[in-house]
């Protein structure tokens, strides 16, 4: 903690939060052992000189905080606020490349998904249909769409109605039980479910995937140490290229993980301003 003045000029202590270790973009229950293990091999790269660390692996951290605060040592972070909300509070450690439909080398996509006793084949039947979007702040879930859509949309709405949902998992559980017609699901998303709640996915399939983007990246803190940013950069890299790493890695579905540069996360940002010239800058 340290000293802050207050209006009546007396000192208070500010409250610095401890440090974080999360990857609050893919964290099913299911898959928390896995993450734990995942974790536990990148201290073990990182070393018994690398200081102070988070007491744990944190499962409770919102998909798209408010900020990347001081406390995050470690976490994982939607492409879309990362040049947005997040712009100035990161640095980068590194972008994976899954092993899974969808995915290429430190790229993915979203998947627009319908159910499966549906009538609709093509993006352009979803044309006046309800669309399930879990955040307005998402890549996967409102900026490729939007990038998919705009050459149809025509500068006029395309959808009948909009439903910010709040997550994913949440948007798919809609489409399949017929309150919503469509949703744009990352596609490791789809994947996680796929393999670990299939029962969630049965009754949902893929009619169009959407432009491919550069992977979710794995980040800290602004305010972390130069030291500790390289050794966290060494460590996934060591992670990656180590034998004794592999099964913990191919459990994640993570092929590889590589040094990650801001370049290809401006991809991001010219979805958004292809989207506005071609007359759809809104999601509608």
């Amino acid at each position: 903690m340290s000293d802050i003045a207050t209006q009546d000029g007396k000192a208070a202590q500010a409250v610095v939060p401890p440090l974080s270790a999360t990857s609050p973009m893919y964290n099913l229950p299911e898959m928390r052992a896995l993450y734990l293990a995942f974790w536990e091999a990148l201290v073990a790269e990182l070393g018994p000189e690398s200081g102070d660390l988070p007491e744990a692996f944190a499962f409770d951290r919102p998909a798209v905080p408010d900020a990347i605060g001081p406390e995050v040592f470690f976490s994982q972070t939607c492409g879309y606020p990362l040049q947005t909300i997040y712009r100035g509070q990161y640095q980068l450690l590194g972008v994976p490349t899954y092993d899974a439909p969808g995915c290429g080398e430190a790229t993915h996509c979203a998947f627009i998904l319908v159910r499966d006793s549906s009538p609709f084949q093509s993006i352009e039947d979803l044309r006046g249909t309800r669309f399930a979007c879990n955040s307005r702040q998402s890549n996967s879930g409102m900026n490729l769409p939007r990038r998919l859509i705009a050459p149809l949309a025509g500068g006029k709405p395309f959808f009948s109605k909009v439903v910010e949902t709040g997550t994913h998992p949440f948007s798919m559980a809609r489409v399949a039980a017929g309150e919503l017609d469509a949703a744009s699901i990352d596609c490791m998303t789809f994947a996680y479910f796929s393999e670990h709640r299939p029962e969630a996915v049965a009754g949902l399939r893929v009619i169009a995937r959407t432009p491919p983007s550069p992977a979710i990246p794995f980040v800290t803190s602004i305010a972390t140490a130069p030291a500790r940013v390289e050794a966290l950069r060494a460590a996934l890299l060591a992670l990656s290229s180590k034998p004794q790493h592999r099964p913990v890695l191919q459990a994640l579905r993570i092929a590889a993980i590589g040094p990650a540069s801001l370049a290809p996360y401006e991809r991001i940002l010219d979805y958004e301003r292809e989207a506005a010239e071609l007359g759809y800058p809104e999601l509608v």
